[in-house]
């Protein structure tokens, strides 16, 4: 954050009140604010004290260290004209926080908007001396406000909202517009897409825990917090994998786990995606109409095979990432009907099998509102029926995170739908294993704040699934990370046609070069 010389003065008037203070601001927590506590919050917006106070009204201020200058009110709010920030030219531990009393036992949840510059020991908003265990969520890295939320159970009648920071010299944050109501949130899916996991595996792929103890690659994710599988299908692959039979085998493998399951049908024998989406080579020069026959019949095949093992999807795509439709050129969305009759297709074949699948549809570039709104208004008028729209957000490609946040909330809120993000990942490391270069392999291509380090790759995952949680109305259903299990095993590429494929996502996987489970899984478990 720079700084100005009228905000380098106004730092130095509010040291000179912190030393005046002194033995107050230093008191052990919660006793000083006892008796002003109130049920509600006060000054949520920082609006009663204008620029440069160090303890603004109804907050008050600790350091151990005595920095309490390091807390402050500056101008620049996200809602009002003020907001409050952390920021000190040397290295600093400081809290703004605000005792509650008088609330009825029950859950809350809050809710802020926020900014940071990153690179802190910790920066995070924390709900503690609640009657429970106390509850945290870390700042995004932004410069853009974005709204994290987070709750708790109160019982005893009283609770402290904290804003912390323990942060290295120019580190910053800034702090508004808080709410803290009854309620409370959460990720129903945590999920993980283990579709290249089986080939892996057979070609002498082994996982390990963070210890190092060999163990099954879903057990271990699931014993992290994932409570979801996702498995894509492709209709007759060069390779024999993501097809019937062994979509079939990994779907046991994940119900037994007491996962749920997602299916994810591309309509095609190899990727399909914005700037692909063939047609299975079995489908190729059959009519529209034939099309409509062959999408209900495949959909209707796998997922009653899955039904008649025991194993019922919980969750079906028709389609992967079809910003511009799928099956071309019959299905594009130059042709809007027709590809609302396929899909149409595919959704009652699902609903025939198990009418309470949720169906999901699915298009890439998540920060895009809008192609979101374009696609989404074509298939309302179209009469599509669907459960869930699916997002896929990757942030070195997509956009901000505050562009994911506005287009899910925007989204969510346009079509009164559950929204997911279907697809993220990122890396934990540069470097290849293989001889194929990684898809992401330059630090000029990752998202500012983010390092391509373990920590990077779970704070990432982190600040996704924050994002998702906090979509109003509890309409933000949850997050899956993308194969997480894509390990560079000799193989296993990206090309299912040519076995000498490499594989460029080794360095985005949940498990490391030695084949260990990574921090960030344990992000899966909230």
């Amino acid at each position: 954050m720079h700084l100005t010389p009228v905000r380098s003065r106004i730092r130095l008037r509010a040291a000179a009140v912190a030393a005046a203070l002194g033995a107050l601001l230093l008191a052990p927590l919660p006793a000083a604010p006892r008796a002003e506590a109130a049920a509600t919050l006060t000054n949520a917006g920082f609006e009663s004290d204008a620029t440069g106070t160090a303890t603004p009204a109804g907050w008050s201020t600790y350091s151990a260290a005595g920095q309490n200058a390091a807390s402050f009110t500056e101008a620049g709010g996200h809602g009002g004209g003020y907001r409050l920030s952390h920021w000190s030219a040397s290295a600093y531990k400081v809290e703004t926080y605000q005792y509650l009393s008088g609330l009825a036992d029950g859950t809350y949840t809050l809710s802020a908007w926020v900014r940071s510059g990153g690179g802190q020991n910790s920066a995070h908003l924390a709900l503690r001396n609640c009657g429970s265990a106390e509850q945290r969520t870390d700042l995004p890295v932004t410069t853009s406000w974005i709204r994290i939320v987070t709750s708790v159970t109160v019982t005893g009648g009283a609770c402290t909202i904290s804003i912390d920071s323990d942060a290295h010299a120019g580190n910053w944050l800034n702090v508004d517009d808080l709410t803290f109501t009854s309620g409370t949130t959460g990720l129903p899916v945590r999920g993980v897409d283990v579709s290249s996991l089986r080939k892996s595996e057979d070609l002498g792929g082994t996982y390990k825990s963070s210890s190092g103890a060999t163990g099954d690659a879903v057990g271990l994710l699931k014993n992290a917090g994932a409570n979801y599988g996702r498995l894509k299908v492709w209709v007759n692959p060069a390779d024999g994998y993501n097809d019937k039979a062994r979509v079939l085998a990994t779907a046991r493998r994940i119900k037994a786990q007491g996962m749920k399951l997602l299916v994810d049908f591309h309509y095609s024998d190899i990727w399909a995606d914005p700037g692909a989406q063939t047609k299975p080579a079995a489908w190729r020069g059959h009519s529209y109409t034939q099309l409509r026959t062959d999408v209900h019949n495949h959909t209707y095949d796998v997922l009653n095979a899955l039904k008649a093992q025991g194993t019922t999807a919980d969750m079906v795509q028709i389609g992967n990432e079809i910003n511009t439709g799928m099956l071309w050129p019959e299905g594009s969305t130059s042709n809007w009907s027709q590809l609302a009759g396929l899909l149409d297709s595919g959704i009652s074949a699902a609903k025939a099998v198990s009418p309470s699948t949720q169906i999901a549809l699915h298009l890439a570039n998540g920060g895009d509102n809008a192609l979101y709104r374009t696609w989404f208004d074509n298939a309302t008028a179209q009469g599509v029926r669907y459960d869930v729209i699916a997002f896929s957000f990757y942030g070195y490609w997509h956009g901000a995170l505050s562009s994911l946040q506005a287009n899910l909330d925007d989204i969510s809120a346009r079509y009164g739908k559950k929204v997911m993000v279907a697809e993220t990942a990122y890396p934990f490391r540069l470097d290849s294993e293989d001889a194929h270069e990684n898809i992401i392999d330059l630090s000029s291509e990752l998202v500012p704040g983010y390092p391509a380090s373990a920590a990077g790759q779970s704070a990432w995952l982190r600040d996704v699934m924050n994002v998702v949680e906090a979509v109003p109305n509890g309409r933000g259903l949850g997050v899956f990370y993308w194969e997480p299990t894509w390990t560079a095993v000799t193989g296993n590429g990206w090309d299912p046609a040519d076995p000498s494929s490499g594989n460029g996502w080794e360095n985005q996987a949940l498990f490391d070069y030695d084949g260990r489970l990574l921090p960030a899984a344990s992000r899966l478990g909230g």
